[in-house]
């Protein structure tokens, strides 16, 4: 049998093809409800080789209700936390039958939007949000009716489920670790100024400096994008400054690396000349060097629980916070320790 290129195949023919009905077609297919012998599984599983036969997903959802298939869009997925994020979103999504379809917004509140759009009409059951602003399009999502969660902090009245680990606290924490060893200069590379998680970091970071009786120095204060160039550029500006500040608190990961690199290159060391701290670490800051003393986010727990608040029943939003590791390398100050030997502390 030829197939016919204008033509979708379909069950009828797969069945006309190996002598079997339809509904045999269709047990083979979705592994039951019948059982079908083998040599006549056989038969209708050569039969779709043959005919290039593939299952019409939309149809099988409107049948079913569930297309099996999650969205995910994210700010950017070169930000290594993102990408360690969405990949334990994505093997959880596997481990319950479940397909992650990913929508990396590149920064771009426009392509964010499209990404949404895109998203919604392929009936996607549910969607895992973090968005480039701080002005979300969950008013989309929710006039779509498809089930929602929220990966960053938004405004409570929004009505949506909210997952996010205590950053403000987080931020004090790690600042807090760094005054512990009788920094008094200190200054912090945050992100963009109008981003919700910019402003909590900045809160946990002048809240420590408080706590700890350290003068807040807001020339020492330098909003960049979350991204390595961001963290060098921002470094770029400190070092055209008066005076450097003994101490950093670079508001992620890829900063924290961007600034070391433009630190370098003035002949600058960390810590023994600047001594830094990070946020949102991953498994990469154990191999930098020095290795990156960071707050890390259990992204596997978070995963599992992302997942199940998109399975619960659509009573009322939950909230759900995380607590935060803070792991401590030697780009703070502390000795030099063995990859996999650093110490981490829960919050």
């Amino acid at each position: 049998m030829i197939k016919n290129t204008l033509n979708r195949t379909t069950r009828a023919d797969v069945a006309r093809e190996a002598g079997t009905s339809v509904a045999v077609v269709s047990y083979v297919i979705n592994n039951g409800p019948r059982p079908v012998a083998d040599a006549t599984r056989h038969r209708v599983l050569e039969a779709i080789k043959k005919t290039g036969y593939r299952p019409n997903s939309l149809a099988r959802a409107l049948a079913s209700g569930t297309t099996k298939t999650y969205g995910l869009v994210v700010p950017n997925i070169a930000n290594a936390f993102i990408a360690s994020f969405a990949h334990a979103l994505q093997q959880e999504a596997l481990r319950n039958g479940m397909v992650m379809l990913l929508g990396d917004a590149g920064d771009s509140r426009q392509r964010e939007l499209e990404l949404i759009n895109n998203l919604l009409s392929q009936q996607v059951d549910g969607l895992f949000y973090n968005s480039v602003d701080r002005h979300p399009y969950i008013d989309v999502i929710q006039a779509s009716g498809t089930p929602l969660v929220m990966l960053d902090r938004v405004e409570p009245d929004l009505n949506v489920n909210i997952l996010r680990v205590d950053e403000q606290e987080a931020a004090r924490q790690v600042t807090a670790h760094l005054l512990s060893h009788g920094y008094e200069d200190v200054g912090i590379i945050c992100g963009p100024i109008e981003m919700f998680n910019t402003q909590d970091r900045l809160s946990g970071w002048r809240q420590a400096l408080a706590e700890a009786g350290v003068t807040e120095h807001p020339e020492w204060i330098f909003p960049a994008s979350y991204t390595r160039e961001g963290g060098y550029f921002a470094a770029k500006q400190m070092l055209k400054g008066e005076r450097l500040p003994r101490a950093l608190f670079a508001s992620n990961e890829t900063q924290a690396i961007g600034c070391i690199r433009a630190l370098a290159e003035h002949n600058i060391t960390v810590p023994a000349q600047i001594a830094l701290v990070c946020f949102n670490g991953t498994e990469q800051s154990a191999f930098h060097v020095p290795s990156l003393t960071t707050v890390r986010q259990p992204v596997s727990e978070m995963a599992k629980k992302a997942l199940a608040m998109l399975a619960a029943p659509k009573n009322e939003a939950q909230l759900c916070e995380f607590s935060h590791q803070l792991e401590i390398g030697e780009s703070c100050g502390c000795r030099a320790g063995k990859i996999g030997k650093n110490e981490t502390y829960h919050y």
